[in-house]
């Protein structure tokens, strides 16, 4: 089985090596976690470490703030932009006003970011934050709608990461109840103050270890500790 590293201190060891190729896995936590940095710093490192060029694709943030975001950690994004290796793009979500054409909006939405990746030969992908959907459709369409993103996304031949903010419980591991059955892998991440953790919910196609452990975010971006175990009863 081919895998994709993230480079993320710790992770890959609790993943058998890395994410299967080609799977969408959801990043899913509540407020203050680390969802958008893990995922930032898997592109990063794919570009840096792994020569695999990456898509930040943004449904909520300014695109300037976020290029800011990432570099407050040291990581030179702009000289993987002008390498051609990382790109971000922001989705506009104003075609979800008009209900009566959300699906044919999407696909187009969709056919833009298919061009993005194509203009990079993305291989590593990102969706920031599937949640945005939810403050525009009812769960029933919004079920529908996760199903066609996910599958589209599957053409891309990219391997994908999607952020969820989720409630702070422990036992909740997407926003809406839908995406977690979407995908096909889960990494839900804690913030119990002072304390964060990572727990691989799910990760189709591979063994994976089934403890949540340590996440401290650092000056250089996220590191796991894969010896160490949380007991579940200390996670909010």
């Amino acid at each position: 089985m081919e895998r994709v590293k993230t480079g993320i201190p710790g992770l890959d060891e609790l993943l058998s090596g890395g994410i299967p190729k080609g799977s969408n896995v959801l990043v899913a936590g509540g407020p203050g976690t680390g969802k958008t940095i893990l995922a930032t710093q898997y592109l990063y490192n794919g570009g840096l470490q792994y020569g695999e060029p990456g898509l930040f694709v943004t449904l909520e943030g300014n695109v300037r703030d976020i290029a800011w975001n990432m570099e407050s950690f040291q990581w030179d994004i702009k000289a993987l932009q002008d390498q051609g290796m990382f790109n971000i793009y922001r989705l506009s979500m104003e075609f979800m006003k008009d209900r009566t054409r959300v699906e044919e909006k999407l696909n187009e939405q969709l056919d833009e970011i298919a061009k993005e990746v194509e203009s990079i030969n993305a291989k590593r992908l990102v969706i920031d934050s599937t949640t945005v959907f939810g403050a525009y459709m009812e769960t029933s369409m919004l079920r529908t709608t996760l199903f066609k993103l996910t599958d589209r996304l599957k053409t891309f031949g990219c391997t994908t990461l999607l952020t969820s903010e989720t409630q702070s419980n422990k036992n909740v591991y997407s926003a809406f109840g839908v995406e977690e059955f979407v995908v096909d892998g889960v990494l839900a991440l804690y913030f119990s103050p002072p304390n964060r953790s990572l727990f691989v919910r799910k990760m189709r196609g591979t063994t994976h270890d089934k403890n949540p452990h340590p996440l401290e975010i650092t000056q250089k971006g996220i590191v796991v500790n894969p010896r160490d175990n949380i007991i579940w009863d200390a996670i909010k």
